[in-house]
C-alpha cells in the first residue's frame, strides 16, 4: 500500500508502519474473537424486577465495512427483564464486541438488540445508535455535520407507549 501511494517503505518514519497497521487492525477488529452471548451469560442474575433498565450513552468506535474508515457514536440499550437481569457493564461490553468488527451501523444495532433479547429472554429490548461516519465526512459527499440514527425495537418495545417511554428517557439530558 505504501508503494502504491508513491511512498518509500524504507524511509525511517515508515519502517515500522506495516507492523503498526497490523497491530491496529487486530485491535480494531478484536470483536471477532469474542462471543457476546458468553459475556452476557456469565453475568445473568435472577431478580424480581420488571421495569425498564437503560444503559445510555455507551461510546463506541467501529470500522465501516465498505471503506474501512471509522464511525463512532453512542448506543442506548434498554430491556424489560422477565426474571433475569444482566450486569450493566456487560451491556457496554456487548456493544464493544459488535463495534470491534467490520460493520454497518444497521447490522450492529440489530445484533445488539437480538442478542440481548435472545439471551435474557426479556419482555422487550430497545436499541438506538447515533453515529458519525468518517466515510461521509472526509470523502465522498463530505458532509461533516451528518449523523446516522438507527433503532431496533423488539418485544414490548414495539408497543407505542413502551417505545415512547424509552425514547423520552434517552433524550433526557445526561451529559
Amino acid at each position: 500500500m505504501l508503494i502504491a501511494l508513491g511512498e518509500d517503505p524504507d524511509r525511517e518514519g515508515l519502517l515500522k508502519t506495516p507492523e503498526r497497521v497490523e497491530r491496529a487492525m487486530r485491535y480494531l477488529t478484536k470483536g471477532y474473537a469474542e462471543d457476546p452471548r458468553v459475556i452476557i451469560g456469565d453475568a445473568m442474575f435472577t431478580e424480581d424486577y420488571s421495569e425498564m433498565i437503560i444503559v445510555r450513552d455507551i461510546d463506541f468506535f467501529s470500522l465501516c465495512e465498505h471503506h474501512m474508515l471509522p464511525f463512532h457514536g453512542r448506543a442506548n440499550v434498554a430491556y424489560i427483564p422477565d426474571g433475569k437481569i444482566v450486569g450493566i457493564s456487560k451491556i457496554a461490553r456487548m456493544v464493544e464486541i459488535y463495534a470491534r468488527r467490520l460493520q454497518v451501523q444497521e447490522r450492529m444495532t440489530a445484533q445488539i438488540a437480538s442478542t440481548l433479547f435472545e439471551v435474557l429472554e426479556a419482555y422487550g429490548v430497545g436499541v438506538v445508535v447515533q453515529a458519525e461516519h468518517l466515510c461521509m465526512r472526509m470523502r465522498g459527499v463530505e458532509r461533516p455535520n451528518s449523523t446516522v440514527v438507527t433503532s431496533d425495537l423488539l418485544g414490548v418495545f414495539q408497543k407505542r407507549d413502551t417505545r415512547q417511554e424509552f425514547m423520552n428517557l434517552i433524550q433526557t439530558p445526561g451529559r
